[in-house]
């Protein structure tokens, strides 16, 4: 078998399981399609045809440079750029309290209130809170709406208010208490839980790192951000391999950043192998199909058909796809160790005849009807 060009086998329909069973597969030969799929009179025989057929890949040079260029183009789309940013201003909401001094005016400061003797520290700070209709109430101003504004914005417009009352009156806006807006971390962090934002525009990295930073567990290359309903796939590690510091993105409230395990993103080895098993991929997200075959103790001598490896991808899906590997080509392991796997690959190594992988495939794609059984093209 030539290690250049995209090779495919197919899943050819048997009617009858018991059938695959009984078949003997030679190299050049292939299963054909039982008559009673054949039958011309419907439509069926050619639609369930198309259903099930399979193509089997060779991995070669050609297919990882289209891998590769297909992963950069996946992993900058114009929605991950439209993240990077500069922050904006803080926004008040209900719950916030402001202080507000109006210099020279110490009548004024009455209404500062003063704080309690028993005060805890997650207590909001005296001060003029915003209530839930994004108002505040401020003597000679009256009831001002500040919801969704910034305190320079604020300042402005108390300071128009007071000029009716005072000669040239000098407003001075802070926000005492942060408690408006919130963002959330979940997952493989130290600290999950919620975050309040202040007026120190939140990053993407400083969310983490004030969750306690990455666990041990943690799969860098697969940070969800959630934002209004939509998820924003994001690798941290390539981002910042590609030159974009994932610093630049700035959270808002209502935000959630998911950090998955690597236990999500296990790769099955099975087969012929001295200890097949669930490979977790690096903490970067990287696992190759050589560091999974070298994690699971290599090939079985006495019993694996090199030629004969195989991985099966989004195998519970309506559109499976098969890569095929022949281990015995001096240049296998090179494709190999280039080829990056997915999570929830399996991957696969044959002992002999092509039949006990049919078998295989029976088992790991339950989206092919179980009434009809597949067949490989013998490689």
């Amino acid at each position: 078998m030539g290690s250049l060009g995209i090779r495919t086998g197919s899943i050819m329909v048997c009617a009858i399981a018991t059938l695959l069973s009984a078949c003997s597969l030679a190299p050049g030969q292939r299963m054909i399609t039982p008559a009673a799929l054949q039958d011309t009179g419907g439509d069926y025989s050619t639609e369930a045809a198309q259903q099930v057929q399979i193509p089997i890949t060779d991995i070669n040079l050609a297919l990882l440079r289209k891998m590769n260029a297909a992963t950069t183009s996946a992993a900058l789309t114009p929605q991950t750029v439209a993240l990077f940013g500069k922050p904006a201003a803080y926004k008040v909401g209900p719950g916030d309290v402001l202080q507000i001094v109006v210099w020279d005016h110490p009548e004024l400061a009455a209404a500062l209130g003063q704080p309690a003797a028993n005060q805890k520290t997650s207590d909001a700070a005296p001060g003029f809170l915003i209530d839930e209709s994004g108002n505040v109430q401020f003597p000679y101003a009256g009831t001002v709406h500040v919801a969704g504004q910034d305190v320079a914005t604020i300042q402005r417009e108390l300071h128009s208010r007071l000029s009716k009352v005072y000669q040239k009156p000098e407003v001075t806006v802070r926000v005492a208490s942060f408690r408006a807006a919130q963002v959330y971390v979940d997952g493989e962090v130290r600290t999950p839980g919620a975050q309040s934002l202040n007026d120190l525009p939140m990053s993407l990295t400083s969310a983490i790192n004030q969750g306690g930073g990455f666990s041990a567990n943690a799969d860098r290359s697969r940070v969800e951000l959630i934002r209004n309903g939509v998820t924003y796939p994001l690798n941290v590690d390539d981002l910042i391999k590609r030159g974009r510091n994932p610093s630049d993105i700035y959270l808002q409230p209502g935000d959630l950043v998911r950090v998955a395990s690597r236990e999500d993103s296990g790769v099955y080895v099975m087969g012929e192998v001295n200890k097949p098993a669930t490979i977790m991929p690096m903490r970067n997200g990287s696992l190759t199909l050589s560091q999974a075959i070298s994690d699971s103790g290599s090939f079985d001598s006495n019993t694996a058909q090199a030629r004969q490896l195989f991985v099966i991808r989004n195998s519970m899906s309506e559109q499976p796809q098969v890569y095929h590997l022949d281990a015995t080509s001096p240049v296998s392991m090179l494709l190999a160790n280039q080829f990056e796997l997915q999570p929830k690959d399996v991957v696969y190594v044959g002992q002999g005849p092509l039949v006990r992988f049919n078998r295989v495939l029976n088992l790991l794609l339950p989206a092919i009807n179980a009434a009809v059984t597949g067949a490989v093209l013998a490689k």
